[in-house]
């Protein structure tokens, strides 16, 4: 079992940038494919980004590619959302994601282990 907690966000102007942070606790972060989802009012979980156990594959949606920026810590039990060149659709509670099947899974349904968010604001 692991335990994800995530900070960092806040409010933001568009255009602005925000660095999410989750750190985990319990079983070795390092065996853990981990991934960032978001959830906007009234829409449902969509997929960030998601990033391999050794952090050398990553994984992007097409709306933030070239925005944002996976990356993980393993000696730290962290995973980093870099978000640069916010824009107000990207408000959402930001969720830090961990799983341990076989790949890394661009899916809510795969990951069976959760935060409990940070919302992110983007005003216009």
């Amino acid at each position: 079992q692991v335990q994800l907690v995530e900070t960092g966000g806040g409010l933001v102007q568009a255009g602005g940038s925000l660095r999410l942070s989750c750190a985990a606790s319990g079983r070795a972060f390092s065996t853990y494919a981990m991934a960032w989802f978001r959830q906007a009012p009234g829409k449902e979980r969509e997929f960030v980004g998601s990033v391999g156990r050794t952090a050398t594959i990553t994984y992007y949606a097409d709306v933030v590619q070239g925005r944002f920026t996976i990356s993980r810590d393993n000696a730290k039990s962290t995973v980093y959302l870099q978000m640069n060149n916010l824009n107000p659709e990207d408000t959402a509670v930001y969720y830090c994601a961990a799983t341990l099947v076989y790949g890394i899974p661009t899916i809510a349904a795969a990951y069976n282990y959760w935060g409990q968010g940070t919302q992110v604001t983007v005003s216009s």
